[in-house]
């Protein structure tokens, strides 16, 4: 497994939880938003910085279909 399949997949479980979600819940949000590769790709930032901050640009991302920066 890749490290940004081991991130991804961390990245969406402590979403869920920030959420007080399901992981499956989750995925299938940001599936019907279209974001599930656009979080993905952005590895190499999200893994850099504070997870909060991935946690505002998905938020982002889900509302206005933009990145937060």
């Amino acid at each position: 497994m890749t490290e940004e399949m081991c991130f991804f997949m961390y990245l969406l479980e402590y979403y869920a939880d920030y959420k007080n979600k399901k992981s499956a819940e989750v995925l299938s949000e940001w599936e019907k938003c279209g974001i599930i590769q656009k979080v993905y790709d952005n590895y190499w930032l999200y893994h850099t910085e504070r997870i909060e901050n991935a946690y505002l640009d998905i938020d982002s991302m889900m509302k206005t279909g933009k990145s937060a920066w």
